[in-house]
């Protein structure tokens, strides 16, 4: 069975989306109406004096943002959490979901003037491929078998096993489209894309210029005449620029200081549920976290509410002990929440013979601002079960080299993936070289490829629904909550419904928002 993937099929199947939260400005600038005109200054976090515009290094930086105003990728992320076509007319699966076929649009010109051919979205993955790559998506793109185009209009993924969601694989950031130099390369360092804008400037770690096209093929995108990304990594710093009028728009607000920022007139706070969270990884092949009823009473021991009121200021939701939070499409909204329970984790540990239980929790603010306040109140939580807990704080230079995947309990961080396959299949699956509480279960990794290769939705959402109660019951980690992510911006901007998966509106701030 094919279809079209078009936005009216993949909202059918529901997803919570975002929310923009009601602080001044907020709702008046999604009443703007959209126009060409203006200029957008953003302060941006990520950047560094080693950036490249290759989109095999690309991390979360300027450059991401930029190049995601400069190209198009095969599919895009919307507001509501759904990959739709972009580049990609239709991206229709065969009935087994092993093969993928993307017709192009016949109207996507590259700032060259040349036209979108299948070469170039070959040349483009093919990028990303091959041993001597060291791409970000290699990993990601290990599951194609073969590409091949049909005339220049069509291009044919051949996959080693089915994938039900390899249309948000093709909206993957890294993924964009850039021309073939006819020898089935591209030439990453004078980007030419099919996106809204052309760059003028780039200097690494300090800014990025681009210039609106006037030939861009979406009618309805690519509003500001001209953008200016600049490098802002500290976050106090990128508030004051946005404060004393320096910038127009930032990313990443820090929620140790959002409560002062909402307080100013002309600003106004973006704010969506995010996949982000923020696990505590116990190692399940190392004592005493090989014995699952440990794992369950130090889970039970931790008081969820607190840590999102004092380590997140509210600005984020309690986690239930597995990833697929409410910004997913399969997220399980009946799975019972797991609360603060000091009688049961002292059962639990009983039932373990560990009812003087002692462990080292291993810390820094490396995972995120508030980790080190995140282990002393777990250590006061878990005291009333009887736990000790023995915080001990690592030097935030070399903790995901030093500390993340060698200790046996410690503290880590996500900004969740896409799908749920993809969050599951990365950090929870036998074997994944980023599985970080060395967990195995063989009906999880059973399930996890079912649920891979169902077109039905019903069905895999009852799949997923299982799966992530065997992650909260066995798995290693322990999620107490999910973060918001939060952006700023001043009154000159506007925007809609903004998307969940990245900051500034997943990374298409540029193409999306407008002058108000």
């Amino acid at each position: 069975m094919a279809f079209e993937l078009n936005r009216r099929s993949f909202l059918a199947t529901g997803t919570a989306g975002a929310a923009l939260i009601g602080l001044p400005g907020t709702l008046r600038a999604q009443e703007s109406t959209p126009k060409v005109g203006g200029s957008l200054r953003i302060g941006h976090s990520g950047g560094a004096t080693s950036d490249t515009l290759d989109p095999a290094t690309f991390a979360a930086g300027p450059v991401v943002t930029a190049m995601l105003a400069i190209c198009n990728n095969l599919m895009e992320i919307d507001e509501e959490g759904q990959a739709i076509p972009e580049l990609a007319q239709s991206f229709e699966p065969s009935a087994d979901a092993k093969t993928w076929t993307a017709t192009l649009r016949p109207d996507a010109v590259f700032s060259n003037g040349q036209k979108l051919r299948a070469a170039d979205v070959i040349a483009s993955y093919n990028h990303h491929r091959g041993e001597e790559t060291k791409s970000g998506a290699k990993d990601l793109l290990k599951q194609i078998a073969e590409m091949r185009a049909d005339g220049d209009g069509t291009v044919v993924f051949e996959l080693t096993g089915p994938n039900a969601d390899f249309p948000f694989v093709a909206a993957d950031y890294h993924l964009v489209i850039q021309p073939d130099q006819g020898d089935g390369t591209i030439d990453w360092a004078n980007p030419v894309g099919t996106g809204g804008y052309v760059l003028e400037d780039h200097e690494p770690g300090v800014r990025l210029n681009l210039r609106r096209r006037d030939d861009y093929w979406k009618a309805d995108r690519a509003w500001f005449e001209d953008v200016e990304l600049r490098t802002i990594n500290d976050p106090t710093a990128r508030q004051n620029a946005l404060v004393t009028g320096e910038v127009d728009a930032i990313n990443g607000v820090d929620t140790k200081t959002v409560h002062l920022l909402s307080r100013r007139p002309g600003i106004q706070l973006i704010e969506t549920v995010s996949s982000s969270h923020f696990p505590m990884p116990m190692m399940c092949d190392t004592a005493p976290f090989d014995d699952n009823n440990v794992r369950m009473a130090l889970k039970h021991a931790i008081n969820r509410e607190e840590l999102v009121e004092k380590v997140l200021r509210g600005h984020g939701a309690v986690g239930n002990d597995q990833p697929i939070g409410p910004a997913y499409r399969f997220h399980d909204p009946d799975l019972e929440q797991r609360v603060y329970d000091p009688d049961r984790a002292r059962h639990y540990l009983k039932e373990a013979g560990q009812e003087n239980l002692k462990v080292t929790l291993h810390t820094s603010n490396a995972p995120h601002s508030g980790g080190v306040d995140m282990a002393i109140l777990f250590k006061e939580h878990a005291a009333a079960a009887g736990i000790e807990i023995d915080v001990r704080r690592e030097p935030e230079d070399g903790y995901w080299s030093n500390v993340w995947l060698k200790k046996p309990f410690c503290q880590s961080y996500w900004n969740g993936r896409p799908t749920a396959d993809w969050m599951f299949t990365m950090v929870y699956a036998a074997g994944a070289e980023w599985n970080e509480s060395r967990w195995t279960n063989e009906r999880f990794n059973e399930l996890l490829l079912q649920a891979r290769a169902e077109l039905d939705q019903g069905k895999r959402a009852e799949m997923y629904a299982e799966i992530q109660r065997i992650v909260r019951d066995d798995s290693g980690e322990i999620i107490p909550m999910f973060g918001n992510f939060i952006d700023g911006a001043n009154d000159k901007v506007a925007h809609g419904k903004v998307a969940p998966n990245r900051f500034l509106d997943g990374w298409k701030c540029v193409e999306r928002w407008w002058a108000a």
